[in-house]
């Protein structure tokens, strides 16, 4: 059984008079994650119904590429902005606010507890789409040892550079330049969480995305995205006023056909690999349940 769990209401500590704080609540009503937690049990049985949708495997994921080189070649302009918290990145600066609670809460949760050490000593973390390492950062000082990868050499220049001048996090964050599916064959089953926060609407092919996540996760292991949720108050706040008015977020950062709506997520959740689910939406409650 997948259990899916919502969640609606917004954040009131976002609700701040500083338009990065404002964008950030805006972002985190419109937006969707989803904590999937890999089953332990083997999730393919054989042989499969005749009639049956056939199953995605590690080689045709892993052969397909989920860059999608006009996103990439935003974010090159981009790279050397990440650690400027009142720039370009000012909302997922404040969005931390939310997504290392969210996160470490959750992985404690599922996981029986705070450890000795740093709250999150123990946990082998892989920060998909990294940038300049502004989610790796924070999870490393509470004891994670974070791999943080990114297609762009550029961007971890920069979150290598930031990380210098911390000695903390020399020994627990490691950088990349890499996608996603360029690891899956070597670090099969390796993580205990992966993270793929604001990446989603960003790739060619989500279904692939989903599956190489999948892929690198151990068993039991815990997958997490945020990603703007595919409603008519998302294109309203997260590109219109975000992008054209307030010019917060560069123009053109998102696309609203890329967005991704829960439904959708969770579908994608289904025909992989990832086994039990939870979905959260930041903010009341609402389950429901799928065999």
């Amino acid at each position: 059984m997948v259990r899916f769990h919502f969640a609606f209401a917004l954040r009131k500590k976002l609700l701040g008079l500083s338009g990065g704080l404002d964008v950030a609540a805006a972002r985190s009503r419109c937006c969707l994650s989803a904590v999937s937690r890999r089953g332990t049990r083997p999730l393919r049985p054989a042989p499969a119904p005749a009639n049956s949708r056939p199953s995605v495997t590690k080689m045709s994921t892993a052969s397909k590429t989920t860059l999608d080189p006009s996103e990439m070649k935003k974010f090159q302009s981009l790279a050397d902005k990440w650690w400027d918290e009142t720039g370009d990145f000012a909302a997922l600066h404040s969005m931390n606010d939310l997504r290392v609670p969210f996160i470490r809460d959750n992985l404690l949760n599922l996981n029986g507890g705070r450890k000795s050490g740093g709250p999150l000593s123990g946990f082998k973390i892989l920060d998909v789409g990294c940038g300049g390492g502004l989610l790796s950062e924070p999870l490393g000082r509470l004891g994670a040892s974070v791999t943080g990868i990114d297609p762009l050499e550029d961007s971890i220049h920069t979150a290598e550079l930031h990380k210098s001048f911390d000695p903390v996090l020399n020994s627990r964050v490691h950088y990349r330049p890499c996608a996603l599916e360029d690891i899956v064959e070597e670090a099969e089953e390796e993580f205990d969480a992966v993270l793929a926060s604001e990446v989603v609407e960003h790739v060619s092919d989500p279904e692939a995305f989903v599956q190489c996540c999948c892929d690198v996760l151990k068993p039991g292991g815990s997958l997490f995205i945020t990603t703007l949720n595919k409603t008519n108050l998302s294109y309203a706040l997260g590109i219109v006023m975000a992008e054209k008015v307030m010019k917060i977020v560069p123009s053109g950062t998102h696309d609203w056909e890329k967005f991704i709506s829960p439904v959708d997520l969770e579908r994608l959740l289904e025909s992989s690999e990832c086994g039990n689910a939870v979905f959260t939406l930041w903010g009341g409650k609402r389950d429901c349940y799928a065999k």
